[in-house]
Order: structure tokens, then sequence, then C-alpha cells
């Protein structure tokens, strides 16, 4: 028992009476605890483990409920007997003289995703003292008395007797309405149910409009520098991809669009040079686009995060052709691994989504659809987005005030908000080098090469993100950024 159950590993998830059930029932389904065999007390077992003996009782009495042991009064706890033991079943010897033949994956695999260049993001980036990772979130501004209480509400009898059944191609209606009348009207559009599919973030609704829209034969246009994903997504369609240069207004609205079939923006904040598409900007894509019979994809992501200046309406909102597909997110006002998004386009296209999605996954886990449609529903998102935009707002002005001092001229500091600066450093840096050398520094920061279609591509950008980085922390990792790159990088 002292070497099965000892440590508890910290770095496990769970809570302790998760973890301590999880240990003991493993140890019981492998045979190494076995039936009718007495469990130390619950306060040994407590002294053991160095942790609240309410803890064990609580992890030994759910596995009691659970029928894995037996209480005998004034006994203590006991495997119960008739509990299985899982035992892994063994493979049958191969035939005398038969040898192994591998199959050749190379020559099976169609379009290969996983030679694509991809932003790789460290698995321990919280450690870091100077984390300008981009897309990660502060737990500490995640609600969590908010989400768990919309969760237990999910978990209502009622609840769950409406989300627990095979949905096959809906989903939650609840959901579906809280996005159409309470967070679409935020960025100005409009639309029927009909015309909201919900998907596993923004990147599953970019497949499924792939899927549908692209072909060999298709050409893409796409920002430059742009989303990486974005184009990865596209380039497994077709190789017809175009980039379109990006300045201080956004995406370049020239005869450059000629001859495309679609295009993808990020209008509201710029992905990844942070810059927002003014509105007379975005009345010349859309003229263009009808004119020359072009769809967009708009990625809206990052809207809510505006503590800069007044919005500015969505592109779909100012569409009156039905040519622009709107792409949107909770990523960045929840948290990533939430992974709900939804798509906005014509019932048509909406109905054709649906049925591939269906094919895919049938429906994003309608339990959560439904613990987000009551977050959305109680007002907790409003109260949310003001909380991000207060903190966002001090870290971006630190973030300013530490790129002006340290890093002059280097940055043009986003208008729009965001969570992001996208920063040109001196020519000649090698902003690969220069993040190697500031995460054994303890300072995490995004290079800003792999966001360009082209090769050679700059390599003396990079972004700093400052979501997940305490306002104080920000100063001092901009100088340990400047100090390196003034080192040689």
């Amino acid at each position: 028992m002292r070497d099965l159950l000892f440590p508890l590993d910290p770095a496990e998830p769970g809570t302790l009476q998760a973890r301590v059930r999880r240990r003991l029932l493993q140890a019981i389904e492998q045979g190494d605890l076995v039936a009718g065999r007495a469990l130390p007390s619950t306060r040994a077992m407590a002294r053991r483990l160095n942790v609240a003996r309410n803890t064990v009782l609580i992890a030994y009495q759910g596995l009691v409920d659970d029928g894995f042991l037996k209480a005998r009064e004034r006994s203590g706890y006991f495997v119960a007997a008739d509990v299985t033991v899982r035992k892994p079943p063994q493979p049958p010897a191969p035939p005398p003289g038969e040898s192994d033949a591998p199959v050749d994956w190379d020559s099976r695999i169609g379009p290969r995703a996983i030679t694509q260049r991809t932003i790789e993001k460290p698995a321990d980036w919280r450690r870091a003292p100077f984390p300008f990772i981009y897309g990660q979130v502060d737990p500490q501004l995640f609600p969590l008395a908010a989400w768990r209480a919309c969760s237990r509400d999910a978990l209502a009898r009622l609840a769950v007797d409406e989300w627990s059944a095979d949905s096959l191609a809906a989903d939650d209606p609840l959901l579906i309405e809280e996005i159409r009348t309470r967070l679409l009207p935020r960025r100005g559009v409009t639309a029927r149910a009909d015309e909201i599919l919900i998907t596993v973030g923004a990147q599953h609704a970019l497949w499924l409009l792939a899927q549908l829209l692209v072909g060999p034969r298709t050409t893409v246009g796409l920002e430059e520098p742009g989303y990486v994903d974005a184009r990865n997504i596209f380039a497994l369609r077709t190789r017809r991809l175009r980039a379109l240069p990006v300045d201080a207004d956004g995406l370049v609205v020239d005869e450059r669009l000629k001859g495309l079939d679609l295009i993808f923006t990020t209008p509201s904040h710029q992905s990844p040079t942070t810059v927002t598409m003014p509105m007379a900007r975005r009345q010349a894509l859309l003229a263009e686009a009808r004119a020359r019979d072009v769809l967009i994809i708009e990625d809206d992501y990052e809207s809510e995060t505006n503590y800069g200046r007044e919005p500015t309406p969505a592109l779909k909102s100012l569409d009156r052709d039905g040519r622009v597909l709107y792409v949107g997110s909770l990523s960045k006002i929840l948290a990533p691994g939430v992974r709900i998004g939804f798509l906005v386009a014509p019932a048509p296209l909406i109905a054709e989504a649906r049925k591939l999605r269906r094919l895919m996954l049938r429906h994003p886990p309608t339990n959560n659809q439904r613990t987000t449609a009551l977050f959305l529903g109680g007002g907790h998102v409003e109260v949310l987005i003001r909380r991000l935009q207060t903190a966002y707002a001090e870290r971006w002005r630190a973030m300013d005030q530490a790129i002006a001092r340290h890093l002059p001229k280097s940055s043009r500091p986003p208008s729009f908000g965001g969570t992001s600066f996208w920063i040109e450093g001196p020519k000649g840096l090698d902003a690969g080098a220069l993040a190697l050398r500031a995460r054994a520094e303890g300072v995490i920061l995004e290079p800003g090469a792999i966001h360009y279609l082209a090769s050679p591509a700059p390599a003396n950008m990079f972004r700093l993100g400052f979501s997940s980085i305490q306002a104080s922390r920000i100063e001092p990792g901009i100088a340990r950024i400047a100090a390196l790159i003034s080192d040689g990088g």
C-alpha cells in the first residue's frame, strides 16, 4: 500500500478527493487491492497522504456508494467481494517465420497536415515569469462562480432530459437564441435561427467552409501576414493561395483581388498586426467583392476586447448580398478550452454545413452548449466583458509605455484594443533565435515569420500577447527582451 499510494502527484488534475479515489480504483481494478482486503483507516490514510481526513472519507464513501468498497461497522472499509479485476489481454504469438510488414503510411495519406508550419505554444507557459503568450487567458479573470452556477443549472433534471439525448444535427435552441439576440446585435449583425450553426471553435467553422467552398481550382485570398491556421486549412484544399497585403487600415483593396473566389479577412482586429479596418475600407471591400462575385469569410475574433475606441460594425452587418460568412468564437471571452464557436451564413449554406458537421461529430456537446447558453442568458457575459476590458486596458497601457521606453518605434499601438502587440525588431534580427534565448530567460514570445505565406518571410517580426501576464510583470519582461536584442538577439 505504501509503494502503491505514495506520493500523490501534485501535477495530476482534479481535486484531492478525486485523485485519492482514482488511485484506489486503479489499484482495485488492476488487482493490487484484492477482494476482501481491508484498507487503512481514514485517519491512517490521511496521515500517509498528508491530506485532511475528510478528503479520504469522501473518497472512501464515494467508492462505497459505487460498489467498489464495503463499509463494516466498527471494522472499517474493505474491497468489495464482487469487484472486477481488469487484466489486459495477451496477444497471441505470431506464427513461426512470419515477419512484420509495416504499413507505408507516406503512400496512403493524402494532403499532409503534419508537414505544415504551425504555431507552437510551450505546455508549461504558466510557469514562465514573463508569459507574453498569445491566445491564452488569465485564470484569475475567469468567472468561476458564475460558470459553476450555470454548470449546476445545466445538470438539473429537466435540463439533463433536454440535452442528454442524441440531437443528431441539431443545436441547443437556447444557445442559438442567445447568440442571435445577445451576441450578434453587439456587432450589428441580425440573423434567423436557421442562419446560425454552433461549431467547436472558430477553426471548426473554417474547416467546414473550406470543405464546402474550396476545391483544387478555387483561388483564396489571404491577408499577409495573416492567421496561420486559416492558411493551413485552405492549403489542404487548394494550392491556389494568394497573399494580399495589409496596411495601417487592414486588407488592401485593389486590383490584386481580381480572379479570387474567396477572401479570408480579420477586419475587427487583424491577425497578427492588430490593425482595425475602418468603415470606408470595409465598404470598398464589399463593393469590390460584389463587382467580382467574391465570397468573404469574416473572422470577427477579439471584437469584444475593445477598449480603445467605439467599435466598428462587423463587415457582416454591412452585407446586403449574403456573401459575407461570419465566424465568431467565445474563446477570447471565456477560455480557449470551452471550444464554442459559431458560423452565421445564408440558410442554404448553413444547412449544408450542418449535414457535413453531422458526418464529422454530429454536434458539439449539448451539455456545454446549455451551460454556455445559461451563462449568456444570465447576463454574465456582459459582466465578464467589462472585467476583461478593465484588466486588458491596464495591461495595454503598460505594454505601450514599456515598448516606447525599451523598444521605441518598433510597434504601432493597437487602436482597437485586443490582447497583443505586433513588434518590428531591428533589421537583421532573427526573432526565432530571439524566442529561444528569451525562453531561457523566462520570457515567452511568438516569432512572426510563421504568419507569412511568402518565402522568405521577414525574420525580425514577433508578437507579444498580454492576456496572460500581470501588468506588473510587463515592463521588466519587455526590458529583458530589449536587452537580448541589444546583445545580438
